[in-house]
């Protein structure tokens, strides 16, 4: 029972943290589908996604080019992989002359992942065993 209670005040204690200052806003329509939630989530169950999130909300504003030196990937796959993250509205672009630079979309990304980090952490070999979880199954499924 104390186990429930310590992990309940620091849930409520890293919520505080990760949005202090932070207005949650929400959209128009409150309705979003578990199809679209899903494919939001999929958007981000990449590992190559994450770590562009990551690096962009560690560094700021990066031209894809840099992308590409600290991922040490093809520019293209590097280039589709952002292509998803700004459909799905997760980073934005911004360019100038011939080139882009993208930026995180919404100041509450880097506060999902750090909620999802936590949320894993105590379950982490249990999430890396699961083979449901690591299959890349279609949406369509």
């Amino acid at each position: 029972m104390n186990d429930e209670i310590d992990t309940h005040h620091d849930l409520e204690r890293f919520h505080r943290r990760v949005t202090r200052g932070v207005t949650l806003e929400r959209a128009p329509s409150t309705e979003v589908t578990p199809d679209v939630l899903a494919r939001l989530l999929h958007a981000l169950a990449d590992p190559t996604r994450l770590r562009i999130i990551e690096l962009l909300a560690r560094e700021g504003e990066l031209h894809v080019s840099a992308l590409v030196e600290r991922l040490q990937q093809p520019q293209g796959r590097v280039s589709t992989h952002l292509a998803c993250l700004r459909t799905c509205g997760l980073v934005r672009v911004r360019r100038d002359g011939k080139y882009r630079f993208y930026t995180i979309a919404d100041h509450r990304v880097p506060a999902l992942l750090a909620l999802a980090r936590d949320l894993a952490v105590p379950n982490a070999a249990a999430i890396a065993a699961c083979r449901v979880a690591a299959c890349r199954c279609s949406m369509e499924d």
